[in-house]
């Protein structure tokens, strides 16, 4: 079984018009993830650069997903779904196959 973080990657290289920006809490923090054709950056903290250093790791617990029309634009984002829980979202990547 994949990771979360590569399941949601997956997800975004077969809808590549779409960005998911996830909030999480990692250790009791909060971080915002961008994940955008196959890749994880955080908004908050460094990413690492070893792609093989999961952005989001399993042990996190995921706050919301939101879906954002790609390019995406901070200041004007063009929401598709906002506030999806990970339940919602898990039907989203059983529907497209990941």
């Amino acid at each position: 079984m994949n990771s979360i973080g590569k399941r949601l990657e997956k997800y975004t290289v077969k809808c590549p018009q779409e960005v998911l920006i996830v909030t999480v809490e990692i250790t009791d923090e909060q971080d915002k993830i961008a994940i955008f054709r196959g890749f994880s950056s955080s908004l908050m903290r460094p990413t690492a650069f070893d792609p093989d250093v999961p952005v989001l790791p399993d042990e996190a617990n995921i706050l919301s997903i939101d879906r954002i029309a790609s390019p995406y634009n901070p200041e004007a984002p063009r929401y598709i779904q906002k506030g999806i829980s990970w339940e919602a979202m898990e039907a989203l990547l059983t529907e497209a196959g990941v």
